[in-house]
């Protein structure tokens, strides 16, 4: 009989609103999903197809701490839908999406915008500038039953108290029965799986000391410290 030649790593999770867990398995995050962000970034903010990249499980961090990332002198806040899936398939029709979703919360997607911007001009990935430790500061995940599903509501971020960017979950340009539709073409989406939504315009650099404070309708707010 097979055993592990090393301990398992810890399952990655994140808190639910009720007070218990939500297993992690993979995190989607989707790009250029809110038309005024696709313009602030310099693209076409016309409906394209989407695309997605990929953060790590244990990125996904609800401590309330944001510790300033080695190697990048611009880091940016981005403030984002957290959707949370209790099941899965592939080929997921639209109409049948939400069936899927277990619930919802608020998030940060913290970039290393430098060394992003560095892989864009060579073609290379984003992981470098995306997937770094605790760079998805989380909220409690709101179970469907207690918020429904969030279709509009305003999201925002400030920072040390002045507001940076101010959305709302209707200008989002794919929306959540969508993501999952079009995520399910490409990968067999499983329950624990987990998508962030996009992010409006504003956003913009964050140094040690700082305070952000991201919040969406209906979801609460987070608070978080750079350190």
């Amino acid at each position: 009989m097979s055993t592990l030649v090393i301990p398992a790593p810890q399952q990655a999770s994140i808190p639910t609103a009720d007070g218990n867990l939500f297993p992690v398995r993979r995190v989607y995050c989707i790009g250029r999903n809110f038309a005024d962000h696709a313009i602030e970034m310099g693209h076409d903010p016309d409906r394209e197809a989407p695309f997605f990249f990929q953060k790590n499980p244990d990125n996904l961090d609800p401590s309330g701490e944001f510790p300033y990332p080695t190697k990048s002198a611009n880091v940016h806040h981005e403030v984002e839908l957290l959707i949370a899936l209790h099941s899965g398939g592939t080929s997921i029709a639209v109409e049948d999406a939400l069936t899927h979703v277990w619930g919802y919360g608020v998030a940060l997607d913290m970039t290393r915008r430098d060394l992003q911007g560095e892989a864009k001009k060579t073609g290379r990935p984003w992981e470098i500038g995306k997937a770094v430790e605790r760079s998805g500061p989380i909220g409690p995940v709101h179970a469907v039953a207690q918020v429904g599903h969030p279709a509009e509501g305003r999201i925002t971020v400030s920072v040390n108290g002045e507001v940076r960017q101010d959305g709302d979950l209707n200008q989002m340009i794919w929306k959540v029965p969508e993501m999952i539709s079009y995520l399910s073409e490409y990968f067999e989406l499983q329950a624990g799986d987990v998508i962030l939504g996009g992010t409006p315009a504003g956003v913009g650099a964050v140094v040690k000391g700082d305070t952000m404070v991201a919040s969406i309708d209906g979801l609460g707010e987070i608070t978080v410290n750079v350190i």
